[in-house]
């Protein structure tokens, strides 16, 4: 019996040391064509544009710094958040009888909510809006100030 038992060991630590037997530095990758193409459109998609080259509805958040009946004080607030931001795009939009200046293009709230933050001292009254936004300029817009 003792002599089955030490050829069973044997040859038990010999199919073990077989089995965990590893090839040097060679690894082989095998992965699906269609995963490269996947990963191109999403880019696509985040950055607004379909296969095809059109552009794609993107939403995100803009601030309103500004609403109001003048024509005049909605374009002077305009300028004067230009020259604060000149970085950011602004938007003026004009709804009977209101004028609205909205500023940015921002793919999260918390983005917008920081931008909000920075100007509470230059403009009393904002709030974010949910809207359609131009994805280009969200990409390019740097949030670490």
């Amino acid at each position: 019996m003792t002599i089955k038992r030490n050829i069973l060991t044997i040859l038990l630590l010999v199919i073990s040391s077989i089995g965990f037997a590893q090839s040097n530095g060679k690894v082989t990758v095998v992965k699906n064509p269609l995963i490269d193409s996947l990963i191109a459109r999403r880019i696509a998609l985040n950055k607004g544009v379909s296969n095809n080259g059109t552009p794609i509805v993107v939403y995100g958040y803009r601030v309103q710094v500004f609403f109001g009946t003048d024509r005049k004080d909605a374009y002077n607030e305009q300028a004067r958040f230009k020259s604060l931001y000149p970085e950011l795009n602004t938007y003026l939009s004009y709804t009977q009888p209101n004028y609205r200046v909205k500023v940015g293009d921002f793919r999260t709230r918390a983005e917008a909510q920081k931008l909000m933050n920075e100007l509470r001292a230059e403009f009393p009254t904002l709030f974010i809006f949910s809207e359609r936004i131009n994805p280009i300029k969200a990409d390019e817009f740097n949030v670490d100030r």
